[in-house]
């Protein structure tokens, strides 16, 4: 599962050298700052900027055309929003937790990249997803898709449960497989480097995930 609370701690941890001389930053006074950019405005601001960049590539690259042309989303804070859940457990909680959130099938979706999505199929774009999320969450994440107007894909491929490596690995392999049976991956979009990193994508569009690290 892509989403893990307590990896907060590991990815505040990261921002600094291991052996840091100097008391790091506050956790109560980084949760703070993290509700901010949220309730400001800032965090959907940064997320439609880079969505707006791949419009403007797909503009430019879709007419080119050069075979079966797709897109790839993540979905857990790329084009789904965890916010209302991550938020009621102020960043903590247990993977169960996320696990109930997941069956409820009410993320909602983020504004800018739905209207991304949308524009990918307008221009005849095969969309795919690739997620963190287990193969168990198949169900509960298609009506999710579905619920926000996203239910429009040629591929929705999830974790196997017998999956142990990094998400970066199952994310890289799958990209792999789907360019050796014939897609074209102009895009790229995710929240996290492990959802961009390893190749077969023409470009990738990394948008702001202030709240969690996913390897």
């Amino acid at each position: 599962m892509k989403f893990r609370p307590w990896i907060l701690l590991l990815a505040l941890a990261c921002l600094a050298p291991a052996l840091h001389a100097t008391e790091p930053a506050n956790l109560g006074l980084l949760k703070q700052e993290i509700n901010a950019y949220v309730a400001s405005g800032e965090y959907e601001k940064d997320i439609a900027a880079v969505a707006h960049e791949a419009t403007t590539w797909l503009d430019t690259r879709a007419p080119q055309g050069g075979g079966k042309l797709a897109i790839v989303f993540d979905l857990d804070e790329t084009l789904l929003s965890n916010w209302p859940e991550l938020s009621r457990l102020n960043f903590g909680g247990e993977r169960q937790a996320m696990g109930t959130w997941f069956e409820t099938a009410s993320c909602p979706a983020i504004a800018p990249v739905k209207e991304l999505y949308q524009h990918a199929r307008q221009l005849g774009l095969q969309v795919i997803f690739i997620t963190g999320r287990p193969e168990r969450y198949r169900a509960a994440t298609q009506r999710n898709l579905q619920a926000v107007g996203c239910g429009d894909y040629a591929e929705f491929i999830l974790k196997p449960a017998e999956w142990k490596d990094t998400a970066e690995k199952f994310k890289t392999a799958e990209r792999q497989r789907l360019t050796a049976a014939g897609y074209v991956i102009i895009a790229n979009i995710g929240d996290q480097q492990s959802d961009l990193a390893g190749g077969f994508s023409e470009k990738v569009f990394k948008l702001p995930d202030p709240f969690y690290f996913s390897k």
